[in-house]
């Protein structure tokens, strides 16, 4: 989207600029499941999310996909760095919508079984790349020695 890095190493801190959920190769933002890969489908099934019911999936896909992506995002560029999830210290979480953040909490579910790390979320009036754009999450990572 834009020249800056997707993260900065700062001693044993990672910090993981905010992801959105754009498709690096349609440059364009998730709006589906179906723009998510299967594994991804397969777990959010396991939460009740992806049900085939066109009226229930118009409403929940775009929050729901938008998170997986982002978080499995960020879970890449931690195991680039050596780290995984569980190393994560704090989550930013911004939302233009905040009636989205019950979606976005049990999707997280799937990446932090445990007691997530701490976290703030905000409520914003948009991001880039435009509209369709729900949510936006930066880390910070402890690296591992």
């Amino acid at each position: 989207m834009a020249r800056y890095a997707a993260a900065r190493r700062a001693g044993d801190l990672l910090f993981v600029s905010g992801v959105v959920a754009v498709d690096p190769v349609g440059a364009r933002v998730l709006r589906d499941y179906g723009d998510l890969p299967a594994h991804a489908r397969e777990q959010l099934r396991t939460l009740g999310y992806d049900t085939g019911q066109m009226t229930v999936d118009l409403f929940e896909a775009p929050p729901v996909a938008q998170s997986w992506f982002v978080l499995d995002r960020i879970r890449t560029i931690a195991r680039e760095h050596g780290a995984d999830m569980a190393q994560a210290v704090k989550l930013v979480q911004y939302f233009r919508d905040l009636r989205h953040y019950p979606f976005y909490n049990r999707v997280r579910g799937l990446f932090y079984p445990g007691e997530p790390p701490a976290s703030t979320v905000v409520e914003v009036a948009r991001f880039l790349p435009g509209d369709g754009a729900l949510i936006e999450v930066e880390a910070t990572i402890h690296l591992p020695a």
